[in-house]
């Protein structure tokens, strides 16, 4: 995950389908698919295709609820502002 916590690594991926320690890596220091290993015998390896469309899911669920909350924040204080509170009022209440 980047440093905002969005995922921006198939291991985000990855660590989503089960616990444990049931991947690694072939190089550490190069966390591509291709060098991808299951550590845990009862866990198959995804394709990268799942792993690349699972990463866009993560994204995408991450960027809508952004998104919302950001609505909802606006949509808030401006309910605020028209129930008769002011700029500064607001902002105590709620930071921004």
């Amino acid at each position: 995950m980047d440093i905002n916590g969005r995922p921006d690594h198939i291991e985000d991926y990855l660590v989503s389908l089960h616990t444990g320690q049931w991947f690694g890596w072939s190089d550490a220091k190069n966390k591509v698919y291709a060098n991808l290993i299951i550590h845990d015998d009862s866990k198959s390896k995804p394709s990268e295709s799942d792993c690349t469309n699972g990463l866009a899911t993560l994204q995408s669920n991450f960027d809508t609820a952004e998104t919302n909350a950001t609505t909802k924040k606006a949509s808030g204080k401006q309910k605020l502002l028209d129930l008769g509170l002011t700029e500064e009022e607001v902002k105590a209440l709620i930071g921004a």
